[in-house]
């Protein structure tokens, strides 16, 4: 079976009541393998990794959609496939109603003016050769949004302090900078071509707990501001929580489950979101103590050579016969909750 996605989608449009001018991207059946060779020199044979498999969703304006797994699960060979620094293998990427997928150089180049991306390592994702005001207003010249120096200048820092760091700074370089500081600048290079979707790719997993909490209340607060949409990577639910309207759960390249964010901590239908959020840390010991846990066993499989039917079974602990011959569709459970389980429904509590 595979996943209806017009049913999906307008189930999540019809949950905005306001239908489609609400929903900014649409994912549909998207899919990535990357080919990798194996074996010695003579004997080389082609295989594929297929990182993400027949995904779909959708992101309103305005929203964030939480994005959550283990490591290898997929999750920022997605973000980067939507704005296509990733070339698709399949599927559609639609943006305010135009597929991202196929277009050309020259209309591409127009688009990625309305989709941006924080990367996740503030360190490696800085030019060292470039000072901070030329990194944050490169975008402004590659897309001739300022007229002349003085203008430029303004607009970088207007950015500067949009983000919280001081414009007397602009010309210090990236070493000079703490790493809270320099996330903050890449958060303001993703800024300067005013965007109306930005992917945020582990934005604060390099950063200090201290650091974290400012950046994710710099992120809400710019969402706010401009009514930026986000797509928003992490493998800590508890950060994701903090700042997601909706969350979709990825394991081994596909969605198996997607909810609003208080639904999804509060009544888990799949397994494997069971198993993630039973491991999240409750600050009381006696609660901690005592509640029932989902431990998962085994590593999660290799891309390369991913398990038949649904790609958990091997690790789940309710898995049934048909489990390894049935590819579970991604199908409503409640209003706005879809999960990819053939048991959905015959959980017990976590």
């Amino acid at each position: 079976m595979t996943l209806n996605t017009e049913n999906v989608a307008d189930s999540e449009r019809s949950a905005t009541g306001d239908g489609a001018d609400k929903v900014l991207l649409e994912v549909r059946n998207l899919s990535k393998e990357f080919p990798v060779g194996t074996g010695g020199f003579l004997l080389r044979r082609k295989r594929t990794i297929k990182a993400v498999q027949d995904v779909s969703f959708t992101i309103r304006r305005g929203e964030t959609l939480g994005l959550v797994g283990e490591s290898g699960s997929g999750k920022t060979t997605l973000g980067r496939c939507v704005i296509r620094l990733h070339e698709p293998t399949s599927g559609e990427v639609i943006l305010d109603g135009a597929n991202v997928v196929g277009m050309k150089r020259n209309e591409l180049q127009r688009v990625r003016r309305r989709m941006q991306i924080i990367f996740q390592d503030p360190y490696s994702s800085l030019d060292p050769r470039m000072n901070a005001g030329n990194i944050v207003g490169e975008g402004l010249l590659i897309h001739n949004l300022t007229s002349s120096k003085n203008e430029f200048r303004e607009r970088v820092e207007e950015l500067f302090g949009l983000v919280g760091l001081n414009p007397a700074m602009m010309n210090r370089f990236p070493h000079e900078f703490s790493g809270g500081q320099r996330q903050r600048i890449g958060i303001a290079r993703a800024l300067a071509v005013e965007p109306e979707f930005i992917v945020c790719d582990e934005p604060v997993s390099a950063l200090d707990v201290s650091i974290q909490a400012q950046i994710l209340n710099l992120l809400e607060e710019l969402q706010a501001r401009l009514n930026l949409a986000y797509l928003f990577v992490a493998h800590d639910l508890s950060v994701v929580r903090h700042i997601s309207d909706r969350i979709a759960v990825m394991y081994l390249g596909r969605i198996v489950e997607i909810a609003e964010g208080d639904e999804l901590y509060r009544n888990p239908k799949h397994p494997y979101t069971q198993a993630l959020i039973s491991g999240i840390p409750i600050p009381d010991p006696v609660i901690e103590e005592t509640r029932d846990r989902v431990v998962l066993t085994g590593e999660i499989p290799s891309p390369l050579s991913p398990p038949t039917g649904c790609v958990f079974n091997p690790r789940c602990p309710y898995a049934d016969d048909r489990c390894p011959q049935v590819v579970p569709e991604l199908r409503s459970v409640s209003d706005d909750h879809f999960a990819a389980c053939i048991k959905a429904d015959g959980y017990g509590p976590v």
